[in-house]
Order: structure tokens, then C-alpha cells, then sequence
């Protein structure tokens, strides 16, 4: 079997960033996938499943309601290994073109106080499994690391 798009990437050398990691086209529609990588694969620690669950239940609630992208929001979860969230919207974009909504996204859960939606038995499969505090930190680290001095170097896949 080939290896998936996803797969090809090297994880060696990703930073934290916003990576277009691939385009579909379904009917006359494109879909864009985004990697919103938090952490750099394979050498700094994953992210623990409360906060990712976390930040999960915060930017689908924020980028849903967002009157800039709420109409073209397909996705917005957890990748697998735990180093970040896939973000797929309708149409066809750029990495440089989403930035500002995953800023504005991220900041929302860095400020974030309160409940969270969602977090509740008739909501949530595992709504015990939160963690804000921590959420509200990886964010911010995110937004310090990658989204405020965001260049081509976390906005493209490295070679």
C-alpha cells in the first residue's frame, strides 16, 4: 500500500505551526484539511487526553459560532498522536488566509473560564475527562509559539 499524505511528512523537523495538509475535492466543493500542530512530533512530550479533550469541546463550540467561518467548519478534532488537532473547512484555502481565525480560535481557549460547553453526562460521552487549566497553558504556549510570530516555516511542511 502507498503511504498516506500525512504520512510523508517529516516529523523530524515540524515545528508548531498551521499546515494545509491536503485539499479534497468532493462534488464541485474543496475541502482543506489543516494541521494545527501544538507540540513538535517526537520531541516534546503529547498532550494529555483532558486538555485535548478539552480544547476540543472549546474551538468546535468557538470556530461554530464564529459568524467569519461557522458555514464552512466540516471538523475540528484531535489528531491521533496527540501533537495536535485537524481543523477541515469548505473551500480552498491557505495556511496564511486561516491564521486569523485559529489566533482568534485559540485565544478564546487561552481566556477561557467557566464551563465547558458541553461538558456535561447528556452531552458528552466522557465529560469528566477535562482539563481547563491546562488547556488555557497549551494555548497559550501555542499562540506564543507558532501563531503570533507565524512565518513560512510554520505555515508550509518542511521538505
Amino acid at each position: 500500500m502507498e503511504k498516506i499524505a500525512s504520512f510523508t511528512v517529516n516529523h523530524l523537523t515540524l515545528l508548531p505551526g498551521v499546515y494545509v495538509s491536503r485539499k479534497d475535492t468532493v462534488g464541485k466543493e474543496v475541502l482543506t484539511t489543516f494541521d494545527l500542530r501544538m507540540t513538535a512530533p517526537n520531541r516534546e512530550p503529547v498532550m494529555n487526553t483532558a486538555e485535548m479533550h478539552t480544547i476540543e469541546h472549546l474551538a468546535a463550540t468557538y470556530l461554530r459560532n464564529d459568524e467569519s467561518i461557522k458555514d464552512k467548519v466540516i471538523y475540528f478534532g484531535p489528531m491521533g498522536c496527540r501533537t495536535g488537532f485537524y481543523l477541515i473547512l469548505a473551500g480552498d484555502y491557505t495556511s496564511k488566509e486561516v491564521l486569523p481565525v485559529v489566533t482568534k480560535t485559540y485565544e478564546f481557549i487561552r481566556d477561557f473560564e467557566g464551563e465547558v460547553p458541553g461538558a456535561a453526562p447528556r452531552d458528552c460521552g466522557n465529560y469528566l475527562d477535562m482539563n481547563l487549566p491546562m488547556a488555557n497553558y497549551l494555548a497559550k504556549q501555542y499562540l506564543d509559539r507558532a501563531l503570533y510570530p507565524a512565518d513560512d516555516s510554520n505555515l508550509i511542511y518542511p521538505e
